[in-house]
């Protein structure tokens, strides 16, 4: 034994030295980590067959472990670790041989590449990733962050610190929108730094806020991050939960947790976006408070330009705040009170199964005290109860057919059901409702009729949906019905438009923030996944890139607005029309709707197209398509590496060495309290990628395998591995801050700079450790994915 050491603790050292080594070396990290798994192994299979490297393995033919089992211990909770005084028996770290072991893990290399990265079930989730990082650069080179920059620092420089607000705000705006943490610190760096300096800010605090919401893209939603994690995390909590449901007798997770055992990325956006925001607020707060505490150091700076109309504080509190919440909360107020929703009276043929049991009862005595241990004794209590109410009606009743008097007495009632006022013509009208009332707020002295039309065609429209319209209106009807009171309000919204556009900041925010609310909209609500959203994402950065574009060249931009307009209409036509011909219920309205669609569908191609053109003649579109290559390759690249690494960890026991030292610890708080701590202090060495794809596949199954949810985790770690990007000395953010920073700030003053906010991201964490539900309340409150 060397120095003492256990064989696999050697080989565990071994292989993080080779790592680190290569790492170091300055080769890209996607090949040296395949380099450091290939290196490793050899290493230690020329030692294991040398003798040097002997395992101390428990003897399971002795007495003493004999005598374990016989107690009811579960061979799998039996190590080391946990048993320390059982007798030991010396065994080589590749019992079969170091030939067995490799030809192992080439078989299982390529399954897990044809798993993982070529055909498995993860593969079209990780398509978001390509999509995801091209949205963010295309965005990126549209020169989006520098109209943000000046005109956030134009709101809020008067504030004291209200440079460096504006720069968490701007970060925390293009997080949402680009996601991508170089581009962003690089970009704020080149503009806002000079411009900080010479306003007499703190080197220190412009660095700080710079490179910390620089990497807000890093958690705030559509996160590259969550992405990665969440696909491996659905992975390993699935098969954790198995194991853990198998440990205590139960047949499968379904059955001893009372619900599926799975966690998607969609998901994991949702519960992601409050700890985001809640991350921007407490570095705005910082940055508030330190220019309260040294206002010589983040001083107030009035920024030239920004002339517009005059805006009273009345005004701004009447048509910016008082409007806007009554249109929202009354409308949230009618829909719980029944008067805004669905208008569907289409109702199923076949009737509703029948309801099962909150729990499975019909389990194994071992299954059925687990379970009583997990829930408690009064759901088990409960679920005997309803199991005893079902098998007194004969079972549970399976889904029939409905008779033809069944139909006409189901859809009665979902017509005397139906609210008066549908939810998507409440939508669309309160959206155009808020246009207007916005509009009436920047520019109060313009003439106000043409606003007073547009509203008068949405009380119109409100009008005829309560008297005229009903359930059984057909698709055709409704929308002629609704053609005048929407060509009277649209009248109104034009010139709205224009007032709109004349406003700086709505003229600059306007145009990204719809991207980010049709992207995350649908991701958050549940109506899509995150990969079509994704293309959704990367689609419209193009649209919204050539359009900057053409505006700068003084081009016809008329074919890019033209094209969204037909994406609109394509949106339209298929929540409100039946876009599948040749069925029974086909109408000819369906058909004409079908028509339109298509021809909207090949309209907004056509448009794509012609932006796509647009980028590639002003030379933005091949620059962006090769740096999407470029990191996409390099994810994908490392995902493979990183599966070497792990193979090489299986092969000697390092990997189960590690999860019985964990399980070795009885409370679960401690041992995520431990991985916590390693991933912190491993994000000073190792990049985010690493850690996902090396560190997690080792520790998953112990952090995912209890009883905490599995997003709290996800998200608790991805907070943890944002950290990684300001922490010393390798922080990824610092050093694209180095590279562009004037000769006057020194690598000192980014050092000091991050360091209240790597202590922020600490308190952060240890909040959303207090406070779970800040993660959880969002998921439960929306739509599953």
């Amino acid at each position: 034994m060397i120095f003492g050491l256990d064989g696999v603790e050697v080989g565990l050292i071994i292989v993080f030295l080779c790592l680190f080594g290569g790492i170091m070396s300055g080769f890209p990290v996607a090949f040296a980590i395949a380099g450091a798994g290939t290196i490793s192994f050899a290493i230690i299979a020329a030692l294991d067959s040398a003798g040097i490297l002997i395992h101390q393995a428990i003897d399971t033919g002795s007495a003493e472990y004999a005598a374990l089992i016989a107690e009811g211990v579960a061979r799998d909770t039996i190590s080391i670790f946990r048993y320390p005084e059982l007798p030991r028996a010396e065994e080589a770290l590749f019992p079969q041989g170091w030939e067995t072991a490799l030809d192992r893990n080439i078989g299982f290399i390529v399954n897990r590449m044809n798993e993982r990265v070529i055909a498995g079930a993860s593969i079209e989730t990780l398509l978001a990733v390509l999509m995801f990082v091209m949205m963010g650069i295309t965005l990126e080179r549209s020169k989006i962050a520098n109209d943000l920059l000046t005109t956030m620092a134009r709101v809020f420089g008067p504030l004291p610190g209200g440079l460096a607000v504006s720069i968490v705000i701007v970060g925390a705006f293009l997080a949402a929108s680009t996601g991508i943490v170089g581009a962003t610190v690089v970009t704020m760096g080149l503009l806002a730094l000079p411009t900080m300096l010479r306003n007499n800010y703190s080197p220190e605090l412009a660095t700080g806020v710079i490179a910390a919401s620089g990497t807000l893209g890093q958690i705030i939603p559509p996160s590259i991050v969550i992405v990665l994690l969440g696909t491996l995390a659905g992975d390993i909590y699935s098969t954790a939960q198995e194991a853990r449901a198998s440990s205590v007798g139960c047949s499968d997770a379904l059955t001893y947790l009372g619900e599926p055992a799975v966690v998607s990325v969609g998901t994991l956006f949702q519960a992601a976006l409050l700890p985001g925001i809640f991350l921007a607020f407490l570095y705005g707060a910082y940055a508030f408070g330190y220019a309260l505490l040294n206002p010589s150091k983040a001083p107030a700076v009035q920024l030239d330009g920004g002339a517009g109309s005059v805006i009273t504080r009345n005004d701004a509190l009447t048509w910016f705040l008082a409007a806007p919440v009554l249109l929202i909360f009354g409308a949230i107020a009618l829909g719980q009170a029944g008067l805004i929703g669905t208008q569907n009276a289409t109702v199923s043929s076949y009737s509703e199964a029948g309801a099962t049991a909150s729990l499975r009862t019909n389990v194994s005595p071992q299954c059925a005290e687990a379970m009583i241990e997990l829930h408690g004794q009064g759901a088990w209590n409960m679920a005997l109860a309803e199991q005893a109410v079902i098998d007194e009606g004969g079972g549970v009743q399976l889904a029939r057919q409905l008779s033809e008097e069944e139909l006409v007495e189901a859809r009665a009632a979902a017509i005397t059901n139906a609210a008066p006022i549908g939810t998507g013509i409440a939508v669309l009208f309160i959206g155009l409702a808020l246009v207007l009332t916005t509009a009436r707020g920047v520019n109060p002295l313009a003439d106000s009729r043409p606003l007073l039309i547009g509203a008068a065609g949405i009380v119109l429209a409100f009008v005829i949906d309560v008297l005229v319209i009903r359930p059984n209106t057909s698709a055709g009807a409704t929308f002629a019905l609704m053609a005048i009171p929407l060509a009277i309000t649209l009248w109104g919204v034009m010139p709205a438009l224009k007032r709109l556009s004349q406003n700086e900041l709505l003229r600059v925010v306007f145009p990204p923030l719809i991207l980010i609310v049709a992207v995350l909209g649908s991701i958050l609500g549940g109506i899509t996944n995150p990969t079509p959203a994704a293309a959704l994402g990367a689609g419209g950065a193009i649209m919204l890139a050539a359009y900057r574009k053409l505006q700068e060249e003084g081009g016809r931009s008329s074919i890019i607005l033209l094209a969204t307009l037909m994406l609109v209409v394509m949106m339209l036509f298929g929540i409100n029309f039946d876009l599948r011909l040749g069925l029974e219920t086909t109408t000819t309205g369906d058909v004409i709707a079908t028509v339109i669609a298509q021809i909207a569908y090949h309209a907004a191609f056509l448009g794509l197209l012609y932006a796509c053109w647009v980028l590639l003649r002003t030379g933005v579109l091949g620059p962006v398509v090769r740096e999407t290559a470029k990191v996409t390759s390099m994810v994908f690249t490392i995902l493979i590496g990183s599966q070497l690494l792990n193979l090489v960890l299986i092969s000697f026991g390092g990997e189960h060495y590690i999860q019985d030292f964990l399980r070795s610890f009885d409370n679960e708080f401690k041992v995520f309290l431990i991985v916590m701590l390693v991933l912190f202090i491993l994000g000073f060495v190792l990049d985010f990628l690493e850690i996902i794809y090396i560190v997690i596949p080792i520790v998953g199954p112990v952090i995912y395998g209890g009883t905490f949810d599995p997003k709290w985790v996800t998200i608790m770690i991805a907070v943890n591995l944002q950290t990684s990007f300001l922490t010393p000395p390798f922080g990824f953010a610092l050093f694209y801050l180095r590279g562009v920073a004037p000769k006057a700030v020194t690598t000192g003053h980014i050092y000091r700079g991050v360091i209240p906010f790597v202590l922020i991201q600490v308190v952060g964490l240890a909040i959303l450790w207090m406070f779970p539900a800040i993660v959880t309340i969002v998921p439960n409150l929306l739509p599953s994915n």
